[in-house]
Parts: structure tokens; C-alpha cells; sequence
């Protein structure tokens, strides 16, 4: 009895053995890091689970915010931070330095220590000193705004490490 012959190679670089499993000796890196993209896809989801989560749960408030202020600020805060990042100069040092995890660990809680205070702003402050009522959507935003900025920062600086780490001549 013979065992399972060479690997045969495929037009996509890979090569396949006889068992018809790839070797994976042509895997392809991680997409590349499109700024268009990632705001659509931080909109998008959130708007999505929230939105389907609202809808199941019978939760009119929540479905509401999850196309407003939840996917909203996940949109913002990846267009936002997904800019800075790739910077016309080039990354910051501490960028490409730091790892993965404390990268998008750090951003993550920047961007939610600051959407917390947008969302105590609107809730708080908007108002007692103007003439917008105290409603219940202004109390969601103290917990839609850190929590959405968090969730994509953390999605953004993620994506965008690793795209970097693929492209050849990156850290």
C-alpha cells in the first residue's frame, strides 16, 4: 500500500495533496487596511446585532439607537481614528512599536474615556442649561457612546496593525 502522494500545486500557489488538503505554502496575508471600508463595516455592524437585538427583544429604544448613536459613533470614532492612524507622514513611532494588543487596548480606552464624556455632556449638561428636554435616548448615550467607541477603536487599530504587518518593509 502506497500512501497519499506529493503535493500537486494550484494555480492559486497553494498545493493540494492527495487527500485534497492544501498545504497552505500560498496563504495569502491579511486585506489591506481601507479606511472606506472599515467606517462602513463599523456602522454597519453594530446597526446590525443592535438593531436585530432591538427588534427580537421587542425594544423600539434600542433598535432606534442602533442606527443613531450606537452605529453612529462606531462610524465617527472609526473614521476618526482609522485617519490618524495612517497619517500622510507615516505612523507615529509608538504606533508600530507597541504591541497589537496594548495598541488597540490604548486607543480603545481613549476613545471611550471621551465618548463618556460627550455622553455626560448630552445627558447632563445639555439639559440643565438648555432648552433640550431630559429624555430617555440623552440617558442612553452615557453608555452607547464608550461603549460603541470602544468596540471600534479596538476593531480599527486591530485591522490596521495587522494590514501593516502584511505589507512587505513594515513593522
Amino acid at each position: 500500500m502506497s500512501g497519499p502522494g506529493p503535493p500537486v500545486p494550484c494555480a492559486s500557489g497553494t498545493e493540494v495533496t492527495a487527500r485534497g488538503s492544501s498545504t497552505g505554502g500560498g496563504r495569502r496575508g491579511a486585506r489591506p487596511f481601507v479606511l472606506w471600508r472599515e467606517v462602513l463595516v463599523a456602522y454597519l455592524a453594530p446597526a446590525l446585532t443592535a438593531g436585530a437585538g432591538g427588534v427580537a427583544g421587542g425594544q423600539a429604544g434600542l433598535a432606534v439607537a442602533a442606527v443613531t448613536s450606537i452605529a453612529g459613533t462606531s462610524a465617527v470614532v472609526a473614521l476618526l481614528i482609522g485617519t490618524w492612524l495612517q497619517r500622510r507622514e507615516g505612523p507615529r513611532p509608538w504606533t508600530v512599536a507597541l504591541p497589537r494588543v496594548v495598541l488597540a487596548a490604548l486607543l480603545a480606552v481613549g476613545a471611550a474615556v471621551i465618548a463618556g464624556l460627550v455622553g455626560w455632556f448630552a445627558s447632563r449638561w445639555l439639559p440643565a442649561h438648555t432648552g433640550v428636554p431630559d429624555t430617555r435616548w440623552l440617558t442612553r448615550l452615557r453608555l452607547d457612546l464608550p461603549v460603541s467607541a470602544a468596540l471600534a477603536a479596538t476593531v480599527v487599530s486591530w485591522r490596521w496593525r495587522g494590514a501593516r504587518r502584511s505589507q512587505p518593509g513594515q513593522p
